[in-house]
């Protein structure tokens, strides 16, 4: 069997990185460097970085194209494949979802905010409708108090195991329709608190952690809030990044104020 991945982001990296340990990989097919952080300079996305450490041969494009392989697995590629290019090998597709719910590009974050009990991981067959194809495995697990780094490593150990199972042979069940969500991307209104709900403020943190960031004001203060706790629902922070400055813990912010 020829294999390839399709990976931009951590969750990708951290698949690769995994599948690479029991399996010869072709390739890795991947977005283009792109601007990132503060500076804005060019840097490569985290599946070439692992790709590159690993001797693993890289494809970069906006518009993918592969080469002969029987496989394709994608994780957290991020660009949309043609439904011609997806009659010339197997794509299946890791989400960290329990699909049908949460189909689409924010499957961890909405599961936290949402106040889902858990989530889990789905490989399935990518077709042209998103996340619908049939589903060869799926397992869950308990998202208690995870953050999204968190629940993200999870799936990550998750995929490899499931695909391990899956690769040789896949036997895969249609997806139910019934009980379909859609995760949308992340946008600026969703990072922004209302602490006037304190849980709902709480998973929007935990949500947004370490990728993205919260943002609230605090002590009058705009900052992006990293990590925080519920209280006896009170809601607590933790660490927070004030604007132009580096992260903190939440007291040594006050102290700072006075």
């Amino acid at each position: 069997m020829r294999l390839a991945v399709a990976a931009t982001a951590p969750l990708g990296a951290d698949v690769l990185e995994r599948l690479a340990q029991n399996h010869e990989i072709d390739y890795l097919l991947t977005r283009p460097d792109a601007p990132r952080g503060r500076g804005r300079r060019m840097g490569a996305p985290p599946a070439k970085v692992a790709a590159e450490r690993l001797g693993i041969r890289v494809l970069q494009s906006e518009r993918p194209a592969i080469e002969p392989v029987d496989v394709v697995v994608v994780a957290a590629y991020g660009l949309y494949i043609p439904p011609a290019l997806l009659e010339q090998a197997l794509w299946l597709n890791v989400h960290p979802s329990l699909l049908p719910r949460w189909r689409g590009a924010a499957p961890v974050e909405r599961a936290i905010m949402a106040g889902d009990e858990e989530t889990g991981v789905t490989i399935h067959r990518t077709v042209e409708a998103l996340d619908a194809g049939p589903v060869a495995a799926q397992e869950a697990f308990a998202i208690r108090e995870l953050d999204a780094g968190e629940v993200y490593a999870r799936a990550g150990e998750m995929a490899a195991r499931l695909l391990e199972d899956v690769l040789s042979e896949p036997v895969f069940a249609p997806q139910p329709e019934e009980g379909a969500t859609y995760a949308e991307k992340i946008g600026p209104a969703d990072r922004v608190l209302d602490l006037s709900d304190p849980e709902r403020a709480w998973r929007t943190v935990r949500a947004l952690s370490p990728h993205i960031g919260a943002r609230g004001e605090l002590e009058g203060r705009p900052v992006t809030i990293w990590k925080a706790r519920l209280d006896d629902g009170r809601f607590v922070p933790v660490e927070v990044q004030p604007d132009g400055k580096r992260r903190m813990g939440y007291d040594e912010f006050v102290r700072g104020l006075r």
